[in-house]
């Protein structure tokens, strides 16, 4: 008989927006219960230290410090999430802490998620799952995407073949099959084009698509970015929040550019629907992007198949990576995989993470 337990997931995902913390009551297999969750947005501090160590790794300087500022936020979130509904820290089991990651290199196999684990658990007095993605990585698989054994858990009782899209810096899908699954990245999911509307000083992000909808696609720059290599290989495989860059001669206005952005990302997904086993019949979208109506919109031009944001089939958009998370700090007490050869190219089932005591 399995059982129940009760973690708090966390994310902080690579669009850098903060952190959302959700607590998830599961066996780890089959049985899934949300419960509260919150999100809470970075300062501009340490956003920017964020930005200022991509790329670099756990020991270069002043990585660490930053590692510090972060864990510290996450305990703070974890504070919030417990006190504002009530709840005592005695009631949770077990932490799931992914942690920022500053840079993914699973060809070299390597890859970086800052936060302190130990830390954290000394913090919140509660046991502390953290670097979910070195062991996948070291055995030759791409450590990333980590959700779809969660996404499967939720999508039992859905009408198959499904694609699951999320997007934040980066997207990824999750196809999901009568009795098989695979996930990989897309491409660029908002990375490349909240970069760009920062750039041009309108903010974080193209709220609500308004730009890029006011703007034309420059379809010469589009094929520029659409002809690159990774979109022919063969999944699983992931990338890094910078491995696709704006192209610096471009000269685009605000709008045109975010519309070319926009489009990129739709394209990219379009370009992952050729991998997949069998056409998905519905695509779910999770993440920041599925509140983007313009990107919406030209996703369901491309795949021509209802396209929806998850909230559609009762699930919390903001929070499933979150979730996630937790739901694999289960699996990892239970020593079950956290990745498959479908899922990350990892040569077998692959348990994964470290535990911190409190």
């Amino acid at each position: 008989m399995t059982r129940l337990r009760t973690a708090i997931g966390l994310m902080s995902g690579t669009s850098m927006d903060g952190i959302d913390a959700a607590i998830l009551t599961s066996d780890g297999r089959g049985e899934v219960y949300q419960g509260a969750a919150i999100s809470r947005p970075y300062d501009e501090s340490l956003r920017a230290d964020l930005r200022s160590i991509l790329g670099r790794q756990a020991d270069d300087d002043g990585v660490a410090a930053v590692a510090e500022k972060i864990t510290l936020a996450h305990g703070t979130i974890i504070n919030e999430l417990l006190y504002e509904n009530n709840i005592t820290y005695d009631k949770i089991d077990i932490i799931g802490f992914h942690g920022h990651t500053i840079s993914h290199q699973p060809e070299l196999r390597r890859t970086c998620q800052i936060g302190d684990g130990s830390l954290l658990a000394a913090l919140t007095k509660i046991d502390v799952v953290d670097d979910y993605r070195t062991a996948d990585v070291t055995a030759g698989g791409q450590g990333a995407p980590l959700a779809p054994l969660y996404h499967r858990a939720l999508a039992a009782s859905l009408p198959k073949p499904l694609a699951v899209l999320n997007i934040g810096g980066v997207a990824n899908v999750t196809w999901i099959g009568d009795d098989d699954m695979l996930a990989f990245d897309t491409g660029p999911g908002n990375a490349l084009l909240d970069d760009w509307v920062r750039q041009q000083g309108g903010g974080n992000m193209d709220q609500d698509g308004k730009l890029a909808k006011a703007g034309v696609v420059d379809k010469g720059a589009l094929a520029t970015l659409l002809n690159n290599n990774y979109f022919d290989q063969t999944p699983p495989k992931s990338l890094d929040r910078d491995d696709f860059a704006i192209p610096k001669s471009a000269g685009w206005s605000r709008q045109d550019g975010a519309a070319t952005l926009t489009a990129f990302t739709a394209q990219a997904v379009g370009r992952a629907r050729s991998h997949l086993p069998i056409a998905p019949t519905q695509w779910l979208v999770c993440g920041g992007g599925r509140r983007n109506p313009t990107l919406m919109a030209a996703l369901g031009d491309v795949l021509g198949v209802p396209v929806a944001p998850v909230e559609t089939v009762g699930w919390r958009g903001d929070f499933i990576e979150a979730e996630a998370f937790a739901y694999l700090a289960i699996r990892h007490l239970d020593d079950l995989p956290l990745s498959l050869p479908g899922t990350t190219g990892v040569p077998r089932p692959m348990p994964g993470g470290r535990l911190n005591l409190a």
